[in-house]
């Protein structure tokens, strides 16, 4: 497993990653809360190899991260509640779940033909996904039923040489993991409270929101 630093990536870094990524390559990687899987969505075998790295079953719809509201809206049935969604919170660490394109393939979508999809603040993983071209997985970097993985440690423990590269981005800000707030229902649902907060969501929504019962 190949390691590099986000505070020294160079042009050849990007383009190091992106060939792993397009070639089928799974990664750790730093994101705005806490580090996450990249692989291509697009290619079921990379999707099939991040479920088998986590030791989780296809149940669970994998998160996507875009550069731009015009990215996430290839991946999605656009709509005007997710534009304006998106145009109040992105970039930020709020998740938003979606119905999903055709195009996606099912074991991204795990058959719920629903999709997550967050716009980074942090900017290695937003510069990375501009260079992809396209959506990248970041479902969290950790053994399925561990603690989310805040240190590229952490990463190296739960998960060893699984991976075929690991950017060292330091510590990260959040072991909850982003807000996932779920607009393919109505009202809307937020699955898992986080650093966009219930009260700022029920702001926007004027009070027409939900929140997962334990």
């Amino acid at each position: 497993m190949k390691v590099f630093r986000v505070e020294t990536a160079q042009e050849e870094t990007y383009t190091e990653v992106v060939s792993l990524l397009r070639n089928g390559g799974v990664i750790g990687f730093p994101t705005d809360t806490a580090y996450g899987l990249g692989a291509d969505p697009f290619n079921k075998a990379a999707v099939d190899r991040v479920f088998q790295i986590k030791g989780r079953s296809e149940t669970k719809p994998i998160l996507l991260l875009v550069d731009s509201i015009r990215m996430a809206e290839a991946a999605i049935q656009p709509s005007d509640l997710f534009n304006r969604v998106a145009q109040k919170f992105w970039p930020g660490p709020l998740t938003v779940i979606s119905p999903a394109a055709e195009s996606l393939p099912e074991n991204v979508t795990a058959g719920t033909r629903t999709i997550g999809l967050r716009w980074p603040i942090a900017p290695f993983a937003t510069n990375l996904v501009g260079r992809f071209g396209r959506p990248i997985t970041a479902t969290s970097a950790n053994r399925s039923g561990l603690p989310s993985a805040v240190t590229a440690d952490e990463v190296r423990r739960q998960l060893g040489a699984t991976l075929d590269s690991l950017i060292d981005g330091g510590s990260l800000p959040s072991a909850g993991g982003s807000t996932l707030l779920d607009i393919s229902v109505d009202p809307p649902l937020i699955i898992r409270e986080g650093p966009v907060t219930y009260e700022s969501l029920a702001e926007f929504f004027n009070g027409r929101l939900r929140r997962r019962v334990a």
